[in-house]
């Protein structure tokens, strides 16, 4: 039997996997039901575009449920203690300047399951986390991203 892999979240990311979840099944659920009945009330199910598009929504709502549970039973929680501090790892929230020019970014690496790069999440399997984790404060990094290559200096880890 195949091993499922393996989700590494901070307890906040399960948390949030969870309230997902939660909405997904009490309120989005029932919504869709909602949908699908009223669009089987228009008839003629063979062209009934309403009723194609619910049971599309429903399919994916269904097999978003399916993928949060998985990633909930497999999760395996970031504890603070864990985090190596002087180095950067899963979990670590990581200052760095480009070069040559110097913009300052910022960027906490989490798993996949919670990344998020609109607010500074980045997942440990991109290619900016991948260059970055192990390396330490001033260490100058040459990060392989799909715009090309982008030199970087680490700042700070926290």
């Amino acid at each position: 039997m195949a091993t499922e892999k393996v989700f590494p979240m901070t307890q906040a990311g399960k948390e949030k996997l969870e309230q997902e979840l939660e909405f997904l099944k009490t309120v989005k659920r029932k919504e869709v039901v909602e949908r699908i009945k009223i669009a089987r009330s228009f008839g003629d199910l063979s062209e009934n575009s309403e009723y194609d598009s619910a049971k599309e929504e429903q399919a994916f709502v269904e097999g978003r449920i399916t993928t949060i549970e998985n990633m909930i039973r497999n999760a395996k929680i970031i504890a603070e203690g864990e985090l190596a501090g002087d180095s950067v790892s899963l979990g670590s929230s990581v200052t760095f300047i480009e070069l040559p020019n110097g913009e300052e970014e910022t960027y906490s690496i989490v798993g996949s399951a919670e990344a998020d790069p609109f607010e500074g999440k980045i997942s440990n399997d991109s290619p900016i986390a991948k260059s970055l984790i192990g390396k330490k404060v001033g260490d100058q990094v040459s990060v392989q991203t799909p715009g090309g290559e982008m030199n970087v200096r680490i700042i700070s880890i926290k």
